[in-house]
């Protein structure tokens, strides 16, 4: 048999077995923040903008339309950070406008989806130069409503959480024997 002194002097020489799965200390893994792709992020930017520039606006058609786009941005957003909605892949899909796309994407968001949708052809004369297609308060009324959409946007996408992502090992020695070698081990943390 042999010497448990000298096992347990190399066990302390080499230190504990490295785990697989990371470090011991994120045994537990914890929610974690990460941030939308950056098309939608983009978006986001582009939404804020031209949610800014309603402000110096003069005309309450050129207001209302300019906040519909940045209403249409920021539902654009959402829809590039999570993606299409299931098809059937027998049926060519027809074109749908993204205020009937958004509640299968993001169910949370119907209402919102339903309010802009009703929008979108006062949107149309009023970028068309129709005389009256929206009046000072739609246009107050509508850049309220992007504005809070475009925040409850914001924290849904921007600070969305996540589990903590696998990490690649960081030494490279090449050797395919060598496990963890090329980054092979996941890392929780």
């Amino acid at each position: 048999m042999a010497n448990p002194s000298a096992a347990a002097r190399r066990r302390r020489a080499t230190g504990p077995a490295p785990s697989p799965t990371g470090p011991a200390s994120d045994v537990h893994p914890v929610l974690r923040r990460t941030t939308a792709p950056p098309a939608a992020l983009d978006l986001l930017a582009q939404a804020r903008a031209g949610l800014e520039e309603t402000a110096v606006l003069e005309t309450p058609n050129e207001r209302y339309a300019t906040a519909h786009l940045a209403a249409l941005r920021t539902a654009a957003a959402v829809l590039a950070a999570r993606g299409r909605p299931e098809t059937n892949p027998r049926r060519r899909a027809r074109i749908r406008s993204a205020w009937e796309v958004l509640p299968e994407i993001a169910p949370e968001l119907t209402e919102w989806s339903a309010l802009f949708a009703s929008g979108a052809a006062r949107r149309a004369r009023a970028e068309a130069g129709i005389q009256g297609a929206a009046g000072q308060r739609d246009a107050d009324d509508l850049i309220r409503d992007v504005a809070m959409f475009l925040r409850i946007v914001e924290r849904m996408l921007v600070l969305q959480p996540v589990l903590p992502q696998p990490r690649g090992d960081t030494r490279d020695t090449g050797d395919p024997a060598v496990p963890g070698a090329r980054g092979d081990l996941p890392d929780a943390g």
